[in-house]
């Protein structure tokens, strides 16, 4: 997602983390880091907020170019989404199974096995909203791509959720995070959000001059318009003639921006854009920022029980327990709104199947690194979200 200098975040998490927000010290040195009585159980500790949080900016920053880049060289989103959500379940699975299940339960903080079988599901209901929006957002913002262009979206995606998100987070955390230093780091992502959206309108006029242009040459020339193929098969040869002297029969690559570049792109992307409006992809990423701002206060309330829904004594889910339910409802999404795109395609994505998704492993382990990273980067910002408070966490979006 947005990419913040490490320094630059390191003074923001500094200067918004409350002293008394439950920050312990512990002499031992690694300790300092994880709750001694829970061995790695719980962060409760500054640095091991921003420990966490820093490894989670760059998780989150890596899963969307690598998503973006498949899509550019054609395969289809369908397929991708359905692996990386898998991968995305599986690392929650896994560290439920590991970091959750270190030290002994105890009343107030049991184990994740422990609290499966506890009668926690209000808490379980809203974690899982959670997961509903996240994997919205996400889905979104895989077809915005293809509109806005990757930087854009993750621009106004991301402000879109540091802006709301992190203004629910601050009251719902009870207001533990200083208000003069962390909005004026929101209005900051305010004012990303109008320019990017204005820099994606320029780009489109642009674009279609460019095209516009390039077309008219052909004319000039009395010679056909370029047509836009829907096949992934493209000419390999722009003047169709062989150097057969100079042996050089391999196409030059078209200078990037140029009009060329952008028929070129078009040919081999899995998603056509061209001929769209501006406002399709600008709305898609609008959503998809929406649908981010609310999976973090969601999760928020699932761990602290701000609204003090669970049955007395009944412990609040650790955070373990609610990113396994987060991740679970994830995929479940996930994987019902994929197969149905895979036959019924949307904004004119190619038709596909059960059978040919099994078979389709170009770009598999891409998409599987993606879902890692997405899973590891969520699951390190939750847990320093509970040291750290969510509002501050929200910075690495």
């Amino acid at each position: 997602m947005i990419s913040l200098s490490p320094i630059a975040f390191f003074l923001l998490i500094t200067q918004n983390l409350d002293q008394n927000s439950a920050l312990h010290s512990i002499p031992e040195p690694f300790s300092a880091y994880f709750s001694k009585d829970l061995k790695m159980y719980l962060v409760e500790s500054k640095e091991g907020a921003i420990a966490f949080m820093l490894l989670a900016l760059v998780f989150l920053g890596t899963w969307p170019a690598i998503l973006a880049l498949l899509e550019r060289r054609g395969r289809l989103p369908q397929h991708t989404y359905l692996d990386y959500s898998f991968t995305n379940l599986l690392t929650a699975v896994v560290i439920a199974l590991t970091v959750g299940q270190i030290g002994d339960s105890k009343p107030n903080m049991p184990n994740f096995i422990d609290q499966l079988s506890q009668d926690n599901w209000p808490c379980v209901l809203i974690a899982m909203a959670g997961g509903v929006f996240l994997s919205l957002g996400n889905l979104s913002t895989q077809y915005a791509w293809a509109f806005v262009g990757l930087s854009l979206t993750e621009v106004i995606t991301s402000s879109i959720a540091v802006v709301l998100g992190t203004t629910l987070n601050y009251f719902l955390d009870d207001r533990i995070n200083r208000a003069e230093i962390l909005f004026p780091g929101v209005g900051c992502f305010l004012i990303a959000v109008c320019l990017g959206s204005i820099v994606h309108s320029s780009n489109a006029d642009d674009n279609a001059a460019k095209l516009q242009g390039f077309s008219d040459s052909f004319k000039d020339d009395e010679r056909r318009e370029p047509v836009i193929s829907n096949d992934r098969e493209t000419d390999s040869c722009k003047d169709g003639v062989k150097d057969v002297e100079n042996g050089s029969g391999k196409e030059d690559k078209p200078k990037l921006g140029s009009a060329e570049h952008l028929i070129e792109l078009e040919n081999n992307r899995s998603i056509k854009v061209f001929g769209k409006s501006i406002w399709v992809g600008l709305s898609i990423a609008f959503f998809g920022g929406v649908c981010y701002c609310l999976f973090s206060p969601a999760f928020n309330l699932a761990t602290n029980n701000q609204w003090h829904i669970m049955k007395r004594g009944v412990p609040n889910l650790v955070v373990y327990t609610a990113f396994f339910y987060f991740s679970l409802s994830f995929f479940a999404v996930a994987f019902v709104l994929n197969v149905l795109f895979l036959y019924r395609p949307i904004l004119n994505s190619p038709r596909s199947s059960i059978t040919l998704y099994l078979k389709d492993w170009e770009g598999r382990y891409w998409a599987f690194l993606a879902g890692l990273c997405c899973g590891l980067g969520n699951g390190l910002q939750f847990m320093g979200g509970q040291a750290a408070g969510y509002a501050a966490a929200d910075c690495v979006q």
